[in-house]
């Protein structure tokens, strides 16, 4: 049975994928995600349904438009697999949990995220703020039909002491850290309080470590200037994906500390 979830995950996955690559596009440009429907961004001629299958229509299509010849950019089944691998990795890690969707909901915003502060250096405050009541509001429909209130509430302390936290680290350094990590970090907190504290330390050094590692290794190569901002909203997405998906075997020799 897990299996089948797992698999059914996946193929949302695949479809929420597609989607995030409309939000990515066009959120940080200020257009709708509704309409008018996606097109070529060479040519802009409307993609037919056939032609807009996750991964298997870009695959025939050999990453070109159909009615022009330029390449339609690689991100987007990249994108898709991602979403298709963090959906099954989540419905694996939880099962037939009801904080299942929370989680999917979460790991699909800070996917769309990720790729926009690469790309931008900025986290939209349309998709924080979305993504915030979204993951918030499935949490607490979690903790009333399982009755984990203390859960809620550790994860909403969490939350509050995450916001005050990056907001002081905005405060010292808005140059190396920009308010829309503090817009996220909420989010987060409350996500990885959910599941108890010490994955909400673990959140947090994970993401700080690997900035640090990333920062250390790009500087000396030229990549980056020592003072130069980085996008940090990956750093937290992707420590906050190792604190959910690894936490139980990292903190596991802790438990009984």
């Amino acid at each position: 049975m897990l299996g089948a979830l797992i698999g059914l995950c996946a193929l949302l996955g695949l479809a929420i994928g597609s989607f995030l690559n409309v939000v990515i596009y066009r959120v940080p440009k200020g257009l709708s995600i509704v309409s008018p429907r996606s097109a070529c961004p060479s040519c802009g001629t409307p993609i037919a349904e056939r032609d807009n299958i996750p991964v298997v229509s870009w695959l025939l299509l050999r990453g070109r438009c159909r009615h022009c010849p330029e390449p339609i950019g690689l991100r987007y089944p990249l994108v898709e697999l991602a979403c298709a691998a963090l959906f099954a990795g989540t419905a694996a890690r939880f099962g037939y949990d009801w904080a299942l969707p929370a989680y999917l909901v979460l790991f699909a915003g800070l996917l769309a995220l990720s790729v926009i502060d690469v790309e931008t250096l900025l986290l939209p405050k349309k998709i924080v703020w979305v993504l915030s009541v979204l993951v918030a509001a499935l949490f607490l429909l979690a903790a009333g039909m399982t009755g984990q209130w203390h859960d809620l509430w550790v994860g909403a302390a969490c939350g509050a002491a995450w916001f005050v936290l990056f907001f002081l680290m905005n405060l010292a350094s808005p140059r190396l850290l920009g308010f829309g990590d503090v817009r996220l970090a909420p989010v987060l907190g409350l996500a990885l309080g959910w599941l108890g504290v010490r994955t909400v330390v673990l959140g947090f050094l994970a993401a700080n470590l690997i900035g640090a590692v990333l920062g250390i290794a790009l500087i000396p190569a030229h990549r980056m200037a020592l003072k130069q901002q980085m996008p940090y909203g990956v750093f937290l997405a992707v420590g906050c994906a190792v604190a959910v998906y690894a936490g139980p075997e990292i903190l596991r020799p802790f438990a009984s500390a």
